[in-house]
């Protein structure tokens, strides 16, 4: 299975040409797939879940590459599901789409910032420099259907847990009520490995979270 989905990704990198084909489906954007924003047209989105509440605007600077930020509260600690620690992390958010057909898209992220995690009067200060790869497969003119692979690499400053490094796979949908207005869902799961820690040095993570999505 881990040699897998790298595999899939990339062989869609290696066969899909760089520009797009007529007559794809969906509504030519999206907030979690590969489709990009579009040059000039932005999103708001909303999710809430597992690890907590995420609320974001992604802006399209091109016909491929998107900018824009997320703030997120969380009430799981970077989506480990044994701890239910409070906090809040603020990231820039960075989409290049890499390539499009009428059948598929690919686009790779990267949403980097910093986070704080607040446990018994104590506050955890670290980074996260997150990356992931994501193929859109549009299903008809409502449906956006994707799946990907995260690596939501992220550091804690100070003593304590160090670096992290998760491993996540997963997909979701984008559901379009209208061309403007999407409803979504997005899962990731997998283990986070954390080298500094001794004994135990892993933890499930989990991402599983609903919302909205709307162009404005």
């Amino acid at each position: 299975m881990k040699r897998l989905v790298p595999g899939v990704l990339l062989a869609c990198l290696l066969v899909l040409p760089g520009t797009a084909l007529a007559q794809r489906g969906g509504q030519g954007w999206s907030v979690l797939a590969a489709d990009s924003m579009g040059r000039g047209n932005t999103a708001f989105s909303a999710q809430v879940g597992w690890p907590g509440l995420t609320l974001g605007v992604l802006h399209g600077n091109s016909e491929r590459f998107d900018i824009g930020g997320k703030f997120s509260f969380n009430w799981g600690r970077e989506g480990w599901v044994r701890f239910t620690d409070p906090g809040i992390k603020l990231q820039g958010w960075l989409r290049l789409m890499l390539a499009q057909t009428s059948q598929v898209s690919v686009a790779v992220t990267f949403q980097p910032g910093p986070f704080f995690y607040f446990n018994e009067g104590d506050t955890d200060v670290g980074l996260a420099l997150p990356v992931g790869i994501t193929v859109g497969i549009p299903a008809g003119s409502a449906v956006m259907a994707h799946v990907g692979v995260d690596i939501p690499f992220h550091v804690y400053f100070g003593e304590g847990i160090g670096p992290v490094f998760p491993i996540l796979v997963g997909g979701g949908l984008e559901y379009f009520i209208s061309r403007d207005l999407a409803a979504t869902f997005n899962l990731r799961l997998g283990p986070s490995i954390i080298p500094d820690r001794r004994g135990d040095q892993g933890e499930f993570t989990l991402e599983a979270l609903f919302g909205i999505a709307y162009r404005f």
